[in-house]
């Protein structure tokens, strides 16, 4: 049974739109995903089809109203159990949610179905978060305009992790997937701007290449993201190879 994903959205064609792309395309193709886009204004009760008003207090900005998000999911959450289907897990995007991290997108990748409600303007009506989200989930600590693009970021990414959407062994390689960031990838040719290609990956000794790619998604991580290195040591990811390694190059 494919994995259904709808979404709450002013915006439906952006979400339709990177939906038929690339792999989550090929996805749906191959009956892996089954993906809905809904527009929020429907569900007005309005003339002007009006989302938004004034917040309360004063402030800059204008709020959605909890209305027409709300009449809108319950429409996605009744149809769903008319059809006998799993009752979809609601996620809101917002920058103030919980960070979007592999893991997170691994445990959204088990849940039947999925219910992705996208925020514009200031913000949503706290009465409708409160009561009807199950999680909050933030792209980063950075302000959009909407909740499309974070939506469709964790589309990609938990797409990704379903059975037969992506060859395993291309997901079981790359950052995060080992607790750490993936190590440089090369192509042909072999020299390009005078700049030559490792000779290792060239040698075809598959144990140095195998080392050589760690070394080098341990040399990464340390530079980039030392944070990582620390949360791999604690959970048991790193060999005493590792740690060696790392000791020799300033990690402390």
């Amino acid at each position: 049974m494919p994995v259904r994903i709808d979404v709450a959205t002013l915006f439906p064609e952006i979400c339709e739109a990177f939906m038929a792309q690339s792999i989550i395309g090929r996805a749906q193709k191959n009956g892996r995903i089954e993906f809905h886009a809904h527009q929020i204004r429907e569900h007005t009760l309005n003339r002007q089809r009006q989302v938004d008003d004034y917040p309360y207090g004063g402030g800059p900005g204008m709020v959605m109203q909890a209305q027409p998000i709300y009449d809108c999911c319950a429409a996605i959450l009744q149809a769903a159990a008319a059809e006998g289907r799993a009752r979809p897990h609601v996620v809101f995007m917002t920058a103030g949610g919980t960070p979007l991290t592999q893991q997170v997108c691994k445990r959204l990748a088990k849940e039947e179905s999925l219910l992705l409600v996208c925020g514009h303007y200031e913000g949503i009506d706290e009465r409708f978060l409160s009561t009807y989200v199950d999680e909050v989930v933030s792209l980063g600590d950075f302000v959009l305009s909407g909740g499309e693009i974070p939506a469709c970021a964790l589309m990609d990414a938990v797409v990704r992790q379903l059975p037969g959407a992506i060859k395993d062994l291309s997901t079981s390689d790359e950052s995060f997937a080992t607790g750490l960031l993936d190590a440089p990838h090369y192509t042909r040719p072999e020299v390009w701007r005078g700049m030559e290609v490792p000779s290792v990956l060239l040698s075809g000794h598959h144990a140095n290449i195998s080392r050589w790619t760690r070394e080098e998604s341990l040399r990464f991580t340390l530079q980039t993201r030392p944070d990582l290195i620390k949360i791999a040591d604690s959970s048991g990811k790193l060999s005493d190879a590792d740690r060696k390694w790392l000791r020799a190059n300033g990690w402390k």
